[in-house]
């Protein structure tokens, strides 16, 4: 199981066709207490930049976008009661939505942990 990151600040974890998304800590630190989520519709075909998810926090709200070419299958529904789970677990429990993706190689246009962080520290 690896992870890759978008520049738009989405985690990505690739297990076979299924990728899990979120947002990075650093994202979830911008955004502040994050107090609402909602994904799109189950079944939702998406390619890459499509907006898949909104989360709001104190501050704003924030769309989240889809890292890869794929067809929408879950949204994390632990979010509905404990939206903070973007806060205090953001690339675990406060994932935000999962796809099946459509175009594997899409994943190699996506950047290396290494990548990010010496683009966003």
């Amino acid at each position: 199981m690896s992870i890759r990151y978008t520049e738009t600040h989405e985690w990505v974890r690739l297990e076979g066709d299924v990728a899990t998304v979120g947002i990075t800590p650093h994202a979830a630190e911008e955004l502040g207490e994050v107090v609402f989520a909602e994904g799109k519709d189950e079944g939702l075909e998406v390619v890459t930049g499509d907006v898949v998810a909104v989360v709001e926090s104190v501050k704003a709200a924030s769309d989240i976008y889809a890292p890869l070419n794929g067809i929408l299958t879950a949204f994390n529904e632990k979010l509905t009661q404990d939206p903070a789970l973007v806060n205090s677990d953001p690339e675990g429990e406060g994932w935000i939505v999962q796809m099946k993706i459509t175009e594997p190689q899409q994943w190699d246009a996506l950047l290396t942990p290494e990548q990010y962080k010496a683009r966003h520290g």
